[in-house]
């Protein structure tokens, strides 16, 4: 489980921080904290999706389930079998 969040921070670090030396845990608030937008969370689940070849249904894919890392995984761990 460590690393799927150190994979998934990673991620959000490169494709969604301007400014690299800005504070990212996983307890961030990504979505409240205005890290991550709309848009930018479907390309984070679709990255999500086929990075551990798993489908997260629409009606799962909320900010609140996407606003932390520690959220995100355990969506992502719900769907890995």
């Amino acid at each position: 489980m460590a690393e799927m969040k150190d994979i998934v921070l990673e991620y959000v670090r490169e494709e969604y921080m301007e400014d690299e030396d800005e504070e990212l845990n996983y307890d961030t608030p990504l979505i409240s904290g205005g890290i991550v937008d709309s848009f930018s969370m479907v390309s984070l689940k679709r990255f999500l999706e086929n990075k551990y070849n798993i489908q997260i249904p629409d009606e799962k894919a909320t900010p609140e389930a996407f606003d932390t890392v520690n959220s995100i995984v355990a969506l992502v761990q719900e769907y890995i079998k």
